[in-house]
């Protein structure tokens, strides 16, 4: 069977790895000049490895991920990073139940109350769909008290939903919370060098890679087969024909390049919305974290920053150069004026809250980037199950497979895995 599919994010590996494998005439097509999708990778002079353009890492029950990495003989890292709370100015550790218990701000009857209902209703509890007609913003206060909702989950929700904070799903906290593990988890070299193994395999198998080319239409022809056009970076124009084909895209990206696709069908997504993402990396000549924190959640209201991550103290600086990586992610609309700032504004903007931090990190900065995505996080309402768009659509071989789908789980490589898996399986049926 002749498959082409849209995308070499990790869907679009996945399921290229795994139709190839079985021998299927696979033919992937991505815009960017390599694989990864929002795991893409890039590398200073002197690195060792690549770094992703935004921040990435497994928990160790991300077995999808886990057992394809072993499956293909691609090494994983497992170490145990620390994760903290910045509140009230200043750093908690807050990665498990027993730094959850002796976190200092909170009473302790509010503290065990809290730990309490999280591993009743969230941690240990597989039936999410009796939480999918609750909003977070309201039931936690109710759940764990108004002081601790405050202090802790109010800030973090808003500064990474922005407006939409007030009607997301309680699913999307349950999945989060369900998920965590204190150990995490990374692949060998990064996730660029892990999509560029599967790229390998899959060329192994006879499948094709296409990079640097993006597919502007795809149509269903008369005799059931499918038309994928292309132009390259050049302007280059070219059509494939297929038996079936994998779009991996955004939804509303999909609704884009598929004209015959019914108005009713659009109509049912096009309200589906996602939120961009910014990325500031910095590159230091000393640690930012004193105390060797990982991962920082950043508990203010109306911060400019939403988390800060040490990739360094996870990952060994000696991939880098002997560098102190750090991450300074933001989630906002595309719309938004500072998510097309240039880097010298975004850091003069987060600048108040970093040095609070670390009050000499300016001092110590060797350069700095940003990266953005325009579609990094789906907003999950109320009810999302019912309105989750299915991977069949209305063009008859044409099978749709990307983040919005991978409900009730947050977006992430290790579900892209399992999606691209899962939609193998679905076009062989």
């Amino acid at each position: 069977m002749k498959i082409g599919i849209i995308g070499a994010g990790f869907t679009g590996l996945s399921a290229g790895y795994y139709l190839t494998k079985l021998g299927h005439d696979v033919t992937i097509f991505e815009k960017d000049p390599q694989p990864g999708g929002l795991a893409i990778g890039y590398r200073e002079k002197g690195w060792q490895s690549p770094l992703e353009e935004h921040y990435h890492h497994w928990f160790i029950n991300d077995n999808s991920a886990i057992e394809l990495a072993k499956e293909i003989e691609h090494e994983v890292i497992i170490k145990t990073p620390k994760s903290s709370f910045y509140v009230n100015g200043k750093s908690y550790q807050f990665d498990s139940p027993f730094s959850m218990l002796t976190f200092p701000k909170l009473p302790l009857i509010d503290k065990i109350r809290m730990a309490a209902i999280f591993a009743i209703l969230f941690r240990f509890n597989p039936f999410w769909k009796i939480l999918e007609g609750f909003k977070i913003a309201t039931t936690i206060p109710i759940l764990i008290g108004e002081k601790a909702y405050k202090l802790l989950w109010e800030p973090q929700l808003i500064n990474k939903m922005g407006e939409y904070a007030k009607n997301i799903s309680l699913v999307w906290f349950w999945a989060r919370i369900k998920k965590r593990t204190k150990s995490l988890a990374y692949p060998r070299d990064g996730f660029l060098s892990f999509a560029k193994h599967i790229a390998k395999h899959i060329a192994i198998n006879k499948g094709e890679m296409i990079y640097k080319t993006e597919v502007y239409k795809l149509l269903e022809n008369n005799n059931k087969s499918l038309s994928i056009f292309t132009k390259d970076r050049h302007g280059r124009e070219k059509k494939f024909l297929f038996d079936k084909v994998i779009v991996t895209l955004p939804t509303h990206l999909f609704l884009n390049i598929a004209p015959q696709l019914s108005q009713a069908y659009k109509n049912l997504f096009e309200p589906l919305d996602g939120l961009a993402a910014t990325n500031m990396v910095l590159r230091l000549r000393k640690p930012f974290f004193k105390d060797k924190t990982y991962w920082l959640s950043i508990c203010e209201a109306n911060s400019p920053i939403l988390v800060v991550i040490e990739h360094t103290n996870f990952i060994d600086k000696k991939h880098y150069n002997d560098e102190h990586i750090v991450y300074l992610g933001n989630y906002l609309k595309s719309t938004d004026k500072n998510f097309i700032k240039n880097k010298e504004d975004l850091l003069q903007i987060y600048d108040s809250l970093l040095i609070k931090i670390n009050p000499e990190y300016k001092k110590n900065i060797i350069d700095y980037r940003v990266f953005r995505a325009y579609f990094a996080q789906p907003i999950i309402p109320l009810n999302y199950s019912k309105i989750i768009p299915p991977n069949t659509t209305p063009l008859q071989n044409v099978f749709l497979a990307n983040m919005q789908q991978v409900y009730p789980w947050d977006r992430g490589t290790n579900y892209a895995i399992e999606a691209g898996k899962n939609i193998a399986r679905s076009i062989l049926r």
